[in-house]
């Protein structure tokens, strides 16, 4: 079910979307980088079995959400909360997976009373995170994506903004022309498991509608998104204290290494670490299914029958 709803800010039109089972646990799905509402997720059978309803939304400038300026990564909370308001829910869980990762612990550090459990699947650590050699082991086209958007903050450089737009215009309207010109420019920097995970007809289809969708109407939410996980990110994770938040992680991932997901673990208090050993970055997808599961679980233990 499709349905738009005013932004935290009440400036904005967000467009959502609603799957699953709806008297289900409910739990937002928070799209990669690039990505959009229509991203991978279970089939409804299987959503239906685990007692979920699942809420995604195009964060602003993806898809048919208006735009967010300047936006950082603390305003997905706003977000979230707004159209957990306009669809009446109760507590709720987060997923979020690669960009929309550290979306889902902003959730859970900024909406502990709402937020039954949450999910950081292979997510990146703050830019300033302490001790942490952030570019260490990562996708050159990550490096080059990430220091632009650093050197366009640091000094306001309009060069350095202008090239960042322009690539990220031309590859969003590379996807516009062939969605599968993502994979294809990705590919170099993919690990061999991962390669595996993409040749998946299934998922491989499910990522190619996400992008196609994603750069439906601008490139903003891919800059916008770059230069936020650049940006301080409103919060601290170490705020997530009363959340269950899992933390998933593959250790041969290439475009957030692991090195993220120990900086992460070590300063979440209510962290669930979970590293798998053969596994990269989009091995995030097959294993959705597991951990909505465990976010159902995790949520009827913190608040019983209302969830």
């Amino acid at each position: 079910m499709l349905g738009s709803v005013k932004s935290g800010d009440g400036q904005r039109l967000l467009l959502y979307e609603t799957s699953g089972d709806p008297k289900g646990h409910p739990v937002f799905l928070l799209h990669g980088t690039p990505g959009s509402r229509v991203g991978p997720r279970p089939r409804n059978s299987s959503l239906y079995k685990l007692k979920t309803r699942l809420i995604s939304y195009d964060r602003p400038g993806y898809g048919e959400s208006q735009r967010l300026k300047g936006r950082t990564i603390d305003h997905a909370a706003a977000d979230v909360e707004a159209i957990a308001d306009s669809l009446n829910l109760g507590p709720f869980s987060v997923l979020g997976r690669s960009g929309g990762a550290p979306h889902a612990l902003a959730c859970a550090a900024l909406l502990p009373d709402r937020v039954a459990s949450a999910a950081a699947l292979v997510s990146i650590a703050p830019p300033d995170a302490e001790g942490l050699d952030w570019y260490d082991g990562m996708a050159q086209s990550n490096i080059e994506a990430y220091k632009t958007a650093s050197e366009a903050l640091s000094d306001g450089s309009a060069e350095c903004l202008d090239r960042l737009k322009a690539n990220l215009a031309s590859n969003a309207e590379a996807i516009r022309d062939n969605p599968a010109s993502l994979l294809s420019w990705l590919t170099p920097g993919m690990p061999a498991a991962d390669r595996v995970v993409v040749g998946h007809g299934g998922i491989r289809n499910l990522l190619l509608a996400s992008y196609r969708t994603s750069a439906l109407c601008s490139s903003f939410g891919w800059l916008d998104d770059v230069l936020s996980f650049r940006r301080d990110w409103g919060f601290e994770p170490g705020r997530i204290v009363e959340v269950p938040t899992l933390l998933w992680h593959g250790e041969h991932d290439t475009f957030s290494p692991v090195g993220h997901f120990r900086w992460l673990a070590d300063r979440i208090p209510s962290a669930t670490p979970v590293l798998k050993r053969e596994a990269a970055h989009f091995a995030a997808l097959p294993a959705v299914p597991e951990i909505l599961a465990w976010l159902r679980d995790r949520a009827r233990e913190r608040f019983g029958a209302a969830v």
